[in-house]
């Protein structure tokens, strides 16, 4: 099936609506129960056009995880542009993982992390994708502590191993959080990373949110 230049416009369209219903599917489902004919339905189209375009289950939950990823980051842009200061923005993103406002789109969860990081132990190709994404996250926290630092913001660490660490931070309470864990809520996985990152860049901080539901980054 070849797409004509001129049906170039529809073809993403009919592809994003895969991916949104690719994102829902899962989400619901897991990745494990979740099925092609699934999404197919979802997206009011047949199986056979979502293997044209996705090939395999395992790129269909990448994909969709990569466009949500995407939507996070223009999100992410937009809101840190109206802030004045790294720390604020190294907030934001915090607040944005795990406080998200109610209008995110699209909607999506910690859940389908758990679900690609498990793939990524079995799947190669999954794997090499979750890479680039984790390398993404950590190269966006590291501009930040670069930044705060130029600015006068943050105390002399090293910003890569900060990201690393930070990151690592992020990604292991949002587990817990999306496993629902009663020690670990969606606000109180926020202020122990704003704490945390309080202390190791030397920078005041002090909560001004309220809990929200928990959409995952």
């Amino acid at each position: 099936m070849r797409v004509q230049a001129g049906n170039a416009g529809t073809a993403d369209q009919r592809r994003e609506q895969m991916l949104r219903a690719a994102l829902d599917v899962i989400a619901e489902r897991g990745y494990a129960e979740s099925r092609i004919a699934d999404v197919a339905e979802r997206a009011g189209t047949s199986p056979a056009l979502v293997i044209y375009y996705f090939k395999t289950k395992d790129q269909l939950l990448t994909e969709a995880i990569r466009f949500s990823e995407d939507s996070w980051y223009e999100a992410g842009t937009r809101r840190m542009a109206r802030i004045g200061t790294a720390a604020g923005k190294l907030e934001e993103i915090v607040a944005m993982s795990f406080l998200p406002e109610a209008d995110t789109e699209p909607e999506t969860s910690w859940g389908l992390w758990l679900d690609l990081w498990a793939q990524a132990l079995r799947s190669p190709e999954v794997a090499g994708v979750r890479q680039k994404f984790d390398e993404r996250w950590r190269e966006l926290i590291c501009s930040l502590v670069v930044a705060g630092q130029e600015a006068g913001e943050f105390g002399p660490v090293d910003p890569v191993d900060f990201a690393v660490l930070f990151s690592a931070l992020l990604d292991g309470l949002a587990v817990q959080s999306a496993l629902a864990d009663p020690a670990v809520d969606t606000q109180r996985a926020y202020e122990l990373c704003m704490q945390f990152a309080a202390g190791q860049l030397g920078c005041s901080w002090r909560s001004r949110r309220g809990g929200r539901t928990n959409r995952g980054r």
